[in-house]
């Protein structure tokens, strides 16, 4: 199988967001669901038992063949990548699809806005961004492989 590529950095504050509102469902020992940040759409993540290989039907990872943040969701709420929740709490409630339609997928702008949301909040821009990073690098050991449909 071949390897995933590594996503946007923006996909990791969408996944964080998706595991502070709660909208990672473990459905199965190697299944999960992971509801979008409008709640209109169910995304569904399947891997294998040695977490070697992964899939899931987002866009991202199906279409442009980098992990998409319901992969790396279900990654976090696994446990497999750690995360600080005070970070990810920062993230709750965020309107990703709603931003991302707005900056017409301009991820940088939709991030400046996040990020901009996030000190309105009382959060520290330095220590998100560290945070992320962190995620990243962690998702980035891990090696992750697509597993056929």
């Amino acid at each position: 199988m071949a390897p995933w590529a590594m996503p946007p950095k923006i996909k990791i504050y969408e996944a964080l967001s998706a595991v502070a509102d709660g909208r990672v469902t473990l459905t199965g020992p190697t299944s999960a669901t992971v509801r979008s940040s409008t709640g209109e759409k169910l995304y569904h993540v399947a891997w294998s038992h040695d977490l070697r290989y992964i899939t899931a039907d987002d866009p991202a990872s199906r279409w442009q063949g980098y992990l998409g943040y319901p992969i790396i969701a279900v990654l976090l709420q696994l446990g497999k990548i750690s995360y600080d929740p005070e970070q990810a709490r920062l993230l709750a409630g965020i309107p990703w699809r709603v931003l991302n339609t707005q900056f017409k997928r301009n991820y940088e702008q939709a991030l400046a806005y996040v990020m901009g949301e996030i000190e309105r909040r009382g959060g520290r821009r330095e220590k998100l961004l560290a945070e992320v990073e962190r995620v990243f690098a962690s998702l980035e050991q891990l090696r992750l492989e697509r597993s056929p449909r």
